[in-house]
């Protein structure tokens, strides 16, 4: 019967052509020490289909669109953003998207905010755990926060390779322990810079059930009683965290998820495959990890499968 729950994926990523060509040309062809997948429309809707997702709401995943040259930066973001608004234009009522912002250029992301979610009409913004190596709640990024914050905006925020990461002697894949802490360090700022409590009005998605941080709830609270970070908390960190929605690309499994439930309700866990950074078969198994988790019943896998990023995503109502 849970095999025919309809769902919608909101970690789906896409990989234009016009997107890899420009990286090429600047040198760079692979993310996280991987090459880039290969990616199609036609692939995607097929995996869709095949798995019975609906809807993804789409973004462009690491490495992101700033590598140090601010024109390029604007120029590909445009594109990026375009290519995803021309997307949603050919599939209304299968694909959404997460907006590019040019970041660390704040006058240029701010009107990027606005083209894309007011002209283009974008879902939401994707931001990346740090952009030149500042990470999200730095105080360079407070007036997008606060604009952000104005409209109740949904941002997504997925983890990058650590700008400390070239003078690690580590030589495992980045994805595989580094962007989980990334999340966990970014999320951290964001609680201890005071930007959750001065926007309490973003709807924040954090990616792979929220990296470390179910697991640190209880060390995280420590900065509660802390001089210089209590002040920035005052509600307390785990009345925070449960505001946040989680989602569970390559997250699946008891281990996380078991986690995650001590610090929200199901109401904030959304489904999610990272497909195509994650191949089809990560997809599969993340369905059948949370079909076969025994703290979810069927209410709550219709919950994580579909309703509560319905609820977050309100356009996609025709599927109700």
């Amino acid at each position: 019967m849970t095999k025919q729950i309809a769902k919608i994926d909101v970690h789906h990523h896409i990989v234009p052509k016009k997107y890899m060509d420009s990286l090429k040309e600047i040198g760079i062809t692979e993310v996280a020490g991987r090459p880039f997948p290969e990616w199609s429309v036609e692939n995607m809707l097929e995996i869709m289909d095949k798995y019975h997702i609906t809807t993804a709401i789409t973004s462009i995943s690491a490495p992101g669109v700033y590598f140090k040259d601010e024109g390029f930066t604007k120029e590909l973001c445009r594109r990026c953003n375009e290519f995803s608004a021309q997307l949603i234009n050919d599939y209304p009522d299968r694909l959404g998207a997460y907006a590019v912002l040019p970041l660390p250029n704040m006058e240029a992301s701010l009107k990027e905010l606005e083209y894309a979610l007011d002209i283009l009409k974008l879902d939401g913004v994707t931001l990346l755990s740090s952009v030149g190596g500042y990470y999200m709640g730095a105080p360079l990024y407070d007036e997008l926060f606060d604009a952000l914050n104005r409209r109740k905006a949904i941002v997504f925020m997925h983890p990058d390779v650590s700008p400390e990461s070239s003078k690690s002697t580590l030589t495992l894949p980045p994805s595989l322990v580094e962007f989980v802490l990334e999340t966990t360090r970014a999320v951290s700022n964001l609680l201890f810079t005071g930007t959750i409590e001065r926007c309490p009005d973003i709807r924040f998605i954090f990616p792979h059930a929220g990296g470390a941080i179910p697991y640190l709830t209880l060390r995280l609270t420590l900065g509660q009683f802390w001089p210089g970070l209590k002040e920035h908390v005052p509600q307390g960190v785990l009345n925070y965290l449960k505001r946040f929605y989680y989602d569970t690309a390559i997250s699946a499994g008891p281990y996380a998820l078991r986690s995650l439930q001590e610090v929200v309700d199901n109401s904030h866990i959304l489904f999610a495959s990272d497909y195509p950074f994650a191949p089809e078969l990560a997809t599969m198994a993340t369905i059948s990890g949370l079909e076969a988790y025994d703290g979810f019943d069927d209410q709550s896998l219709k919950s994580i499968f579909y309703n509560n990023a319905y609820n977050l995503f309100p356009r996609f109502r025709q599927y109700d």
